[in-house]
């Protein structure tokens, strides 16, 4: 459905941007410990926004808003009820830890937290290149703001740096890619270059030379290599509810960043970028899993996990354009969905275990800090092994079926280099659980270092199960989801 003055299409985000400057307002009459109207007021917004992306999905209408520059499909919107339920269980989990670290003298962590989420609303539902432009800006501005929120922790300050030089320099490659595709295609519309080049009457040359920024410019979002240098260090200097707020949601952003430009926009192009995502995988998986081994802090290497678990995101991509035929896209583009939102799912409950932890006084992100846990805690630490197993991909947990899907994706196309990646894949993965289990091990089998009861408010104890019982129900009963994403790629080709 084709409406130039749609409000429909951009409803979510603009009660996110009202709802963030009445928090921000109201934040400032609100003096209390742990700022309670904020943190209910960013609840609510985020339950609102969720059920309400959640509707427009389920309705399978398309809407293309404001002459196309926003796109409201049942892909964007799933991936927004997604995000903004990401959101939600951050803050759940985050607010004792940031209060504790004087993280809560003001509503910032709220306030910033919901803009970073606009930004990720604006990029998924991008239909023009200067939107998607301005949907990454207010993610990334609002992300460098809260690696340094806390101002007098030295490592954290030196990652925002860190993060802030190159992200402006993945910009800047993002951004001259997008200029070199206008310059040769003269429009800024994603479906207007889609039809310039279909048409083969723009030189090829051109264009793939403004893709290899493009392709820069996502694969830095997705933290794959050799764009991944930013991601250890942000992820071990932030405070970890930082790291978590990065690590969740703006990765479906980059997702939809990766569908918008790429299969949308670039499809004609595929086998151009199919072999650059090809080659990252490659490099991801390798590089991901190899430094992981030999890290002792676990935010550090779950860092690590995090380029590895991205090589599988990039291979599904790649399975979609087989020969010039897309007939198998459906299957290779959903199956990289289900595998990117079952991450962010996992890796919500991860970070919540450290974070429970950490809330003693101290940052309990080594690994030999969660030594002997299942004495001390046997539920949390049940989570936190079916996460470490989930990540693994070991069955029947939630991240085997997502492995799965991307291995059979790639077997699918029954090209003899898919084979190989897909047998590549599964060797890396073998590699990689090593680093999982060895967690596992400290956690079952090591000499608690603290005999400490450990206590959670109600809200993170509650929301923390349900968050790895759904690792797990999702691995056995992984039907639901999996025609969820199905039906959103469909959908989203169609139109």
């Amino acid at each position: 459905m084709i409406d130039r003055f749609s409000w429909m299409a951009i409803y979510p985000e603009l009660v996110l941007l009202v709802m963030a400057c009445v928090i921000a307002l109201l934040d400032l009459l609100d003096k209390r410990l742990g700022r309670p109207v904020a943190y209910i007021l960013s609840v609510l917004t985020l339950l609102v926004l969720a059920v309400l992306s959640g509707l427009y999905a389920s309705s399978g209408q398309t809407v293309y808003g404001f002459d196309g520059l926003v796109v409201s499909d049942p892909m964007a919107n799933w991936l927004k009820c997604f995000a903004a339920l990401a959101l939600l269980v951050t803050f759940v989990y985050g607010r004792s830890y940031v209060a504790d670290r004087g993280m809560l003298r003001g509503g910032e962590w709220f306030v910033l937290g919901l803009l970073s989420l606009l930004g990720v609303f604006v990029m998924i539902s991008a239909g023009n290149f200067i939107v998607l432009y301005l949907g990454l800006e207010c993610l990334t501005l609002a992300s460098y703001a809260l690696v340094a929120l806390r101002r007098d922790h030295t490592t954290s300050v030196e990652a925002a740096m860190k993060y802030f030089v190159l992200g402006a320099m993945a910009s800047g490659f993002l951004l001259y890619g997008l200029s070199m595709l206008y310059g040769a295609t003269g429009t800024l519309d994603i479906a207007g270059v889609f039809k310039a080049i279909a048409s083969g009457q723009i030189k090829h040359q051109v264009l793939v030379f403004g893709l290899v920024f493009v392709v820069a410019g996502v694969a830095f979002k997705f933290g794959a290599a050799p764009f991944h240098m930013w991601i250890p260090d942000v992820y071990h200097g932030a405070p970890t509810a930082v790291t978590l707020m990065l690590g969740a949601a703006p990765k479906l952003a980059a997702f939809s960043m990766a569908i918008r430009l790429l299969v949308e926009g670039l499809l004609p192009l595929a086998i151009d970028w199919q072999q650059m995502l090809g080659l990252m995988a490659i490099a991801s998986l390798l590089i991901g899993n190899l430094a992981a081994i030999a890290q002792t802090n676990l935010k550090r290497m779950l860092a690590y996990s995090t380029i590895a678990q991205m090589g599988f995101v990039l291979l599904g991509l790649m399975a979609g354009v087989v020969n010039g035929n897309a007939l198998s896209a459906a299957n290779a583009y959903s199956s990289a969905m289900f595998y990117i939102v079952t991450y962010v799912l996992t890796t919500l409950a991860s970070f919540g275990v450290i974070m429970l932890l950490s809330r003693e006084g101290f940052e309990s992100d080594d690994i030999a800090d969660f030594a002997g846990l299942n004495q001390r805690s046997p539920l949390y630490a049940g989570i936190m092994a079916v996460c470490l197993f989930s990540l693994a991909g070991i069955p029947p947990l939630v991240g085997f079926q997502a492995k799965l899907s991307v291995l059979q994706a790639l077997v699918s196309t029954n090209l003899p280099a898919y084979i190989g990646l897909a047998v590549f894949a599964v060797v890396m993965s073998l590699i990689g659980a090593f680093y999982y289990l060895r967690v596992v091990k400290v956690m079952y089998f090591d000499e608690p270092t603290s005999t400490s009861s450990i206590s959670a408010p109600l809200d993170m104890r509650a929301v923390l199960s349900l968050n790895g019982a759904l690792v797990l129900v999702l691995g056995i009963v992984p039907g639901a989801l999996m025609t969820l994403c199905a039906q959103a790629i469909v959908q989203m080709l169609a139109t």
